[in-house]
């Protein structure tokens, strides 16, 4: 895979981020993206800005590479977290749930790149007037905080809709999809599913063994009587949860329900009663590699897959 704008953008080898998902994108899982000529991101969720300071300051002491922090906007410590990247010096910023504008200016004086993840295109089109470096076109193929618009359909359109590079995001997790993405015009792909099943991970064994025995069906969504759609692995808190919304339950009642559930399933084990956020990609997973290994492979198979493609139009 050679270099492109996007790798000349973020200053990394290949053009492959890792999500930056809460309570299991680490220091630990971003500096081996990184190390392995990626893009890591640690994901800041809900953390409370001294718990991210020293996550960014334990990534800075295990790569030497560019990392970056997702940064949710409706986090609680949304201001102080933002203060502590720009202190921090962070090189790539990834927003979501809401608009990053504001902070923008702060971000770009010391250098930062700053790459929103949406799913539509007016978002697309709304955040690139702000300044945005890239844009991460989400698919609800992913897991966790979804959209309504498949990644197929999502990227070509945010594509023709905006100047700055596109990556491609949801339902990716080797180099089939990622020629895929490159083919809509993607000029990167975000990976977070597969890189959860890795050995630098610190999810919960039992995390990591819920996305080796997931099928493509085994994922459900929650949320859709809320607004805030979120795909899961089905088990006994869907199965409530999906009950609470059929009998018209407020959102307040569910958000009682769903409060640290992510971090029970992702830290404490607990996949029948926690949140296990995964993609629809979990279907093709079936082991557990190093974070380098994982790149490596896509790495390897792309001119594979590529040559496959010419083959097939040859051969008619």
């Amino acid at each position: 895979m050679l270099k492109n704008k996007l790798c000349q953008l973020l200053n990394i080898e290949y053009p492959i981020l890792q999500g930056g998902m809460a309570w299991v994108a680490t220091a630990e899982l971003a500096a081996a993206v990184s190390n392995a000529g990626g893009l890591g991101l640690i994901g800041a969720g809900h953390m409370p800005p001294d718990a991210l300071r020293a996550e960014i300051r334990k990534a800075k002491n295990m790569t030497n590479k560019p990392f970056g922090v997702n940064i949710m906007l409706m986090s609680p410590f949304v201001k102080e977290v933002m203060q502590v990247v720009v202190e921090e010096r962070v090189p790539v910023i990834t927003t979501g749930a809401g608009n990053p504008a504001e902070y923008i200016p702060a971000l770009k004086e010391i250098g930062s790149k700053i790459i929103p993840v949406v799913a539509s295109v007016a978002l697309a089109k709304r955040l690139e007037r702000t300044g945005v470096d890239a844009i991460i076109a989400e698919g609800m193929e992913s897991g966790g905080h979804i959209g309504e618009v498949t990644t197929m359909a999502l990227v070509p359109q945010v594509v023709d809709a905006v100047s700055v590079p596109v990556i491609a995001a949801g339902g990716i997790g080797d180099a089939r999809g990622v020629v895929a993405a490159l083919a809509l015009g993607a000029q990167g792909v975000q990976i977070g599913t597969r890189f959860v099943a890795s050995v630098e991970c610190i999810a919960h064994p039992n995390y990591k063994e819920a996305i080796l025995k997931a099928k493509e069906r085994s994922t459900v969504v929650t949320g859709q009587s809320t607004g805030h759609p979120v795909r899961v692995i089905a088990n006994n808190l869907t199965r409530q949860f999906m009950e609470l919304e059929k009998r018209g339950a407020s959102p307040e009642e569910l958000d009682r329900l769903g409060a640290g559930k992510l971090r029970a399933a992702a830290r404490d084990g607990d996949v029948k009663n926690g949140s296990v956020m995964v993609g629809q990609i979990a279907g093709m997973i079936d082991d557990i590699k190093p974070v380098a290994e994982i790149i490596q492979d896509i790495v390897r198979d792309i001119p594979k897959v590529l040559a496959g493609i010419n083959e097939n139009f040859e051969s008619k």
